[in-house]
């Protein structure tokens, strides 16, 4: 990446992240003036392939990006990076006809795309899906009910997964326009962190599509390899917003009185200080590490073929259950330095706390990933499933 354009990124930051957070905080009802801000910067879904009009940064380019993002807000980065899950399996699994009618006008317009995949009764356990796609000459036909999905109401397109009418056992993933008739919001959840971003309840009712809108694939491997960029750059909020913590440590440490002196002569406070600095620099060097792995498949002549067979990457894994649990950590002892103050919202550190706890939350939660991990890394070969 041009250190031009991680400047940009940071001017941005500065200019519209940088004062006060109340709007980005305010669960606001359509979406913020920032994201048009960021649009006008040449930025917008960087890592989409420059032969379809993107910047074709890679993914160790964007954990840089995203912790400058998260640094400003966590809720902003995710709503721009978050497209990264649907636009990844377009771009290995869907037709070149696709590509060009939707990456590229993505590219050229700044915009959104959603993914829709979990449900009420199928939130881990994505095999309990009960939307259902059927054919109909030369339509698919897609219902169902979506719990949690993020963009959806302002998204170009939106790739559903869903349960085969005429195979129980099969699953596919199929791109629907978000002006499909039958696309409806049900709500939008009032989220308890990343209020900058927009998640939403969606119901398809009998929504009409070409049949070659279906991706190339099972439906539940192409959202597994989808989410491997996803979970990285969740993980990369993580570092963003524990700098923030430790830098806002450090402001309140150097003119809170404590005994003879400030709070930032206490060995106390030089101690935790130190351990987060440690679990911040641990946290980036994994997240490069995931981002290179992921790279490294993507550049190669065969990324579909070779993700299809690979799935969820370990490295894509660990990153974001420790980025979620050493960023925890970090705020959790930020939020106890500011003593009372900590647990009001007089300080940005409630925020804070707020928004990082959603990495150990959001597209498979720790434990999810613990049994993921396992099975899959850890059980002799022969008996994984």
């Amino acid at each position: 990446m041009k250190s031009e354009e991680l400047k940009t990124v940071r001017r941005f930051v500065k200019d519209e992240l940088g004062g006060d957070n109340t709007q980005v905080d305010a669960l606001s009802d359509k979406p913020l003036d920032v994201y048009e801000k960021f649009r006008e910067t040449g930025l917008s879904n960087w890592w989409l392939p420059e032969e379809l009009g993107g910047r074709g940064l890679g993914l160790e380019d964007s954990v840089e990006i995203v912790n400058e993002l998260a640094y400003g807000d966590a809720g902003v980065a995710f709503t721009l990076f978050i497209s990264v899950l649907g636009t990844s399996m377009v771009q290995l699994y869907g037709s070149d006809e696709l590509k060009a009618q939707c990456l590229a006008s993505m590219a050229t317009r700044g915009s959104f795309c959603a993914t829709l995949g979990s449900e009420r009764n199928a939130g881990s356990e994505l095999s309990k899906i009960e939307t259902v796609v059927s054919r109909d000459g030369d339509e698919l036909v897609v219902t169902g009910e979506k719990f949690f999905s993020t963009n959806t109401d302002f998204a170009d397109f939106l790739i559903v997964v869903a349960r085969s009418a005429d195979d129980p056992e099969a699953y596919h993933a199929v791109l629907v326009p978000r002006g499909t008739p039958g696309v409806e919001i049900v709500k939008r959840w009032d989220v308890i962190g990343l209020r900058a971003s927009y998640t939403y309840q969606v119901k398809l009712d009998n929504c009409r599509v070409p049949a070659s809108h279906q991706l190339e694939g099972s439906g539940l491997r192409l959202l597994e390899i989808g989410l491997n960029a996803s979970r990285i750059l969740i993980a990369a909020t993580a570092i963003g917003v524990a700098r923030r913590i430790r830098d806002h440590c450090m402001v309140y440490a150097k003119n809170k009185p404590f005994r003879d002196g400030t709070l930032l002569d206490s060995p106390v406070f030089a101690q935790r200080l130190g351990q987060m600095e440690m679990q911040i620099d641990v946290m980036k060097s994994h997240c490069l590490r995931a981002a290179r792995d992921y790279d490294k498949i993507m550049e190669g002549p065969d990324a579909a073929g070779v993700f299809a067979r690979q799935g969820t990457l370990k490295s894509a894994l660990t990153a974001k259950m420790f980025c979620g649990q050493a960023g925890w950590d970090v705020a959790s002892t930020g939020s106890e330095m500011f003593g009372g103050l900590g647990y009001t919202n007089e300080m940005p550190i409630g925020k804070l706390v707020r928004d990082i706890r959603y990495v150990s939350i959001v597209e498979g939660g720790d434990d999810v990933l613990r049994e993921l991990v396992f099975s899959r890394y850890v059980i002799p070969v022969p008996r994984r499933s």
